[in-house]
């Protein structure tokens, strides 16, 4: 297969679709099972967007491991590989991903399963932004937070003590991107489904998909 950016990478961090694991914010508006196939839907929506154009190689780094059958059967359906998520909190497990992924590729990209406004226009800017020199692409998000970060060499200075699940990150990241004097390029703002109020909103903008696994 020909990838358009063959020295790139995408990462798609994606959980295991457990009821009561996945998506728990909407559990107030949602039974747990409805939560997870919300996710198996979500998800399977990005490893469309993701492989659809054959952008870069793309890996699936799972939690809380590769085995769980919904990502048995997206490697049987989309070109991905699977990874194993591995640090004790959400930091160290994208520093470890980065590390790994930039050990083979010259520029990585890492995005969640949960942001419906990622376009594939998007993603291909952050991978063009990249091979520019930039040193840091990210793609702010509304709530104080990003969806997509990318990287061309280890930065565990953007991971480490971070405030993961605040509206502080984003301008925490910004802060030390600015400290450590990174070149960097932002996309447009974008939203990510977490609340009940962003599944009103998903859902008057999304046409309804089958959520069965792959």
């Amino acid at each position: 297969m020909t990838h358009k950016y063959p020295n790139a990478v995408l990462m798609i961090f994606c959980k295991a679709p457990i009821p009561g694991q996945v998506k728990t914010r909407l559990i107030q508006k949602l039974t747990a099972e409805q939560a997870a196939e919300l996710h198996i839907e979500l998800s399977i929506k990005t490893f469309q967007r993701a492989t659809q154009s054959h952008l870069c190689p793309v890996q699936l780094w799972c939690m809380p491991t590769t085995d769980h059958d919904f990502f048995t059967a997206s490697k049987a359906a989309y070109p991905i590989v699977l990874k194993q998520q591995q640090g004790a909190d959400l930091g160290e497990r994208m520093h470890h991903a980065f590390c790994s992924a930039l050990a083979d590729y010259s520029h990585a990209l890492l995005m969640g399963c949960d942001c419906p406004s990622l376009t594939e226009r998007d993603l291909e800017q952050a991978l063009t932004a990249l091979t520019q020199e930039n040193e840091v692409v990210l793609a702010p998000a509304e709530d104080g937070g990003y969806v997509m970060i990318g990287l061309n060499r280890p930065h565990p200075e953007l991971f480490d003590n971070m405030p993961w699940g605040t509206e502080r990150v984003l301008a925490q990241t910004r802060a030390r991107i600015e400290h450590y004097k990174l070149r960097h390029h932002e996309l447009s703002e974008q939203w990510d489904l977490d609340t009940p109020e962003d599944l009103e909103r998903y859902r008057m903008l999304a046409p309804k998909v089958k959520t069965a696994t792959p």
